[in-house]
């Protein structure tokens, strides 16, 4: 099979992230994904990403992160439920089926970092390691208790009789003889990755019972699991969860045992939070190619300008970003269910902000973008902030003009590009085909209202603003160039006018 991550992803294809942190846990998700996909389909949409569609710890409100049972996909009555948050198993293959149906391709969430909920508790020696270093020991080896025994009683050995237990995992930072002290717990005979993130020393432990992707016999039941769930569900492509705290190399030794048995390309993409170009960069090589990377650094800098407003280099808007660098492996975002107000890593993207975001990544040549179903649908939700506080948040839909950028990506947005970042506040480009027969032309401000001299292939066309920001339309000369104005702190996205 091909190694390329990108061979199965359609011209101008971008994926939707068809969730949020807060979706209700009624259980309709999948229901109201098998609603939406027609629409999304016709605007352009060929991807979506789902969130972990498995048994969580928290049974039928777990957002999936908490992974209990990877092969409980809302069939089993486990942690007080049948369904997860988010539907049952029937309703999930049912979804799936209707986006294959739209030509939708289906990314699902793959979680191995750790696992939580144990259903029986096992007693092993342990030495304590500091929580901010993970090469300081603090103390001498000790008998922990902890729930690391999982015999998915309610599933019964349906779908795999592979039990897990302490030697499945490489530490714990619970101590039910003392759960007072403050560790992590490396489990005897155990070392952490050091194919890893380098923050806290080794960045190998996250959270719970971190699994060991050293241990054969995880190795083999991972792969096993990974066969059985892309063809029991149909999916085309994962996303791979906390990639920056598991040995790099399991990555593409999965993806060709799973490619290899599908018979297929299998998409992927990891989530390697970090700002830190020179680390993603690593982990590509360390990877061989075989997985792309969410350009978390380009996050960032959208954050970062949103909040300077007009003293914000839009020039620079790309800097350090991983499209600028390798944009065959790069997914761009705006947003997503970490970064979101109130999320453990909240980096919020001011909403006046989003729609040039948004434009700086579906209406370019690099990167494959990637939607969040909160900036497209808005959302609301209450929970507590990091000080404890409780909070109401409102997050503004911008679907209207997702909605003309997505039209406009996938009608016009071929052919040559051409970059005027040339000034501070007011940045443009265009592109168009050699023949003249497609181009749009797009221009953006932080600042006051401003105006753009840029040139296309198009000679002697009218053009006009499809977001409504401009009425008058643009009319190019005899050589294509046009001077194309845009509202303060807004955008004008430009096609021929008729």
């Amino acid at each position: 099979m091909e190694n390329n991550p990108v061979d199965a992803i359609d011209e101008n294809g971008v994926m939707m992230q068809f969730f949020h942190w807060y979706i209700p846990a009624d259980g309709e998700l999948w229901s109201e994904l098998r609603r939406e996909i027609e629409w999304l389909a016709k605007l352009g949409v060929t991807a979506v990403w789902l969130p972990p569609t498995y048994k969580g710890d928290q049974g039928g409100t777990d957002v999936g992160y908490a992974v209990y049972d990877m092969y409980d996909l809302g069939e089993f009555d486990q942690k007080g439920s049948v369904r997860t948050k988010y539907g049952t198993k029937d309703q999930l293959v049912a979804a799936v089926s209707k986006c294959k149906d739209f030509g939708v391709q289906v990314y699902a969430d793959v979680v191995f970092n750790h696992r939580i909920g144990g259903d029986e508790d096992e007693t092993f020696r342990a030495t304590p390691v500091s929580n901010d270093n993970r090469h300081e020991v603090i103390g001498g080896p000790r008998d922990v208790r902890s729930f690391t025994k999982f015999t998915f009683p309610g599933r019964g050995g349906t779908h795999s009789e592979f039990q897990w237990n302490h030697q499945h995992f490489t530490a714990v930072d619970i101590d039910m003889n003392d759960r007072d002290y403050q560790a992590v717990f490396l489990i005897e005979g155990k070392t952490f990755d050091e194919a890893v993130d380098m923050e806290k020393g080794c960045f190998d432990y996250l959270m719970g019972c971190d699994v060991d992707v050293k241990h054969p016999d995880v190795q083999q039941e991972l792969k096993d699991w990974g066969t059985w769930y892309l063809n029991e569900v149909g999916l085309d492509g994962v996303r791979f969860d906390a990639v920056k705290h598991i040995e790099a190399g399991f990555f593409p030794e999965w993806l060709k045992h799973v490619r290899d048995h599908a018979g297929r390309d299998i998409f992927a993409v990891g989530e390697y939070w970090s700002y830190d170009l020179g680390a993603l960069k690593h982990f590509l090589h360390l990877t061989g190619g075989m997985v792309t990377l969410f350009d978390a650094p380009l996050h960032a800098s959208f954050s970062r300008a949103s909040k300077a407003e007009q003293d914000f280099d839009l020039r620079t808007i790309f800097d350090g970003s991983l499209v600028s660098q390798a944009p065959e492996l790069a997914v761009t975002i705006v947003s997503n269910h970490d970064t979101q107000p109130l999320q453990a890593l909240e980096s919020v993207v001011e909403a006046w902000f989003k729609p040039l975001a948004y434009a700086l990544i579906l209406l370019r040549r690099d990167g494959y973008p990637c939607l969040f179903y909160a900036d497209y649908y808005g959302a609301s939700y209450t929970d507590k902030g990091r000080d404890g506080n409780e909070f109401t948040i409102k997050m503004t839909s911008h679907r209207f003009l997702i909605d003309q950028f997505l039209n406009v990506r996938r009608n016009f947005n071929h052919g040559q590009q051409f970059d005027y970042f040339d000034h501070p506040n007011t940045i443009g480009w265009t592109r168009s085909t050699p023949d003249g027969s497609l181009g749009m032309a797009v221009v953006l401000s932080n600042s006051e209202a401003g105006c753009k001299r840029m040139q296309l292939h198009m000679k002697n066309a009218k053009l006009r603003d499809v977001t409504g920001h401009v009425d008058d339309e643009v009319t190019t000369d005899g050589e294509g160039w046009g001077e194309f104005p845009c509202p303060a702190r807004s955008l004008s996205l430009w096609v021929p006018a008729e």
